[in-house]
């Protein structure tokens, strides 16, 4: 599959962010070609928006690109250049590094952290950042200029390939952490446009919850248990007589 040729918008400032009437189709950018790459970007695609594979290994992304019907391909840095959105479907060890490298071309986009810092140990899984901090932040901190949103990380990647993603009848709930606003709607159209329902959770500074959630569940799930088990809802709990 050919790269389409670059001709990228106007980088995106907080103001532009903040009054843009954006059409339901945004461009999309997938640093990464593994199984998030595939699965989220494919989501995307089906749900009408034009989305770009970038990888180091161009023939890696030219094969993920072609299997979700994406716009294109390309090397890193045409995806993080491509349009408003920029995925890090990374090891989250790997993620504040490349975009570290690729700071300037993600000035003004959305990047949007997908990863999950855990580590298997004998006490079961656990976070690699010590929990003090997220990936998300370490990515704010290696592209000040860019606008990070923690989404898309609690759920393993085959939920994406549910069209749309039900579950007792209910749409998904995708929990959001975002210190922009414009950032954070911007996230929560297109989570909307898969058929899921954005749950803002807060700032970045609650990015650490929503990894540490995830090594729970992980945990959970790699122990044979069900974790949503733990959380009943509070109508679902009997009355006092």
């Amino acid at each position: 599959m050919a790269r389409p040729e670059p001709s990228h918008p106007p980088r995106i400032t907080s103001d532009h962010l903040g009054s843009a009437d954006w059409s339901s189709t945004m461009r999309i950018g997938i640093l990464g070609t593994g199984r998030m790459a595939t699965t989220l970007g494919g989501a995307w695609v089906a749900a009408g928006h034009d989305v770009l594979v970038g990888g180091r290994d161009l023939a890696a992304a030219a094969a993920t690109a072609a299997r979700i019907g994406a716009a294109g391909h390309g090397a890193l840095r045409d995806a993080a250049s491509y349009g408003e959105a920029v995925l890090a479907a990374v090891p989250a060890d790997a993620a504040a590094e490349l975009v570290k490298s690729l700071a300037k071309d993600l000035t003004g986009r959305v990047v949007i952290d997908c990863t999950n810092p855990i580590v298997p140990t004998d006490d079961g899984v656990t976070l690699s950042t010590g929990g003090t901090t997220s990936i998300a932040r370490r990515m704010v901190e290696a592209a000040p200029d860019a606008y990070v949103v923690k989404a898309f990380n609690l759920c393993h990647e085959s939920i994406w390939t549910l069209s749309p993603p039900l579950f007792e009848g209910e749409p998904l709930a995708v929990p959001l952490c975002a210190d922009d606003p414009a950032s954070l709607e911007l996230v929560s159209r297109l989570v909307t446009s898969m058929g899921c329902t954005p749950m803002p959770c807060g700032g970045l500074s609650r990015a650490v919850h929503l990894e540490s959630t995830a090594a729970f569940a992980i945990g959970a799930w790699w122990s044979g248990a069900e974790p949503r088990f733990a959380f009943p809802t509070p109508g679902q709990s009997p009355q006092p007589a």
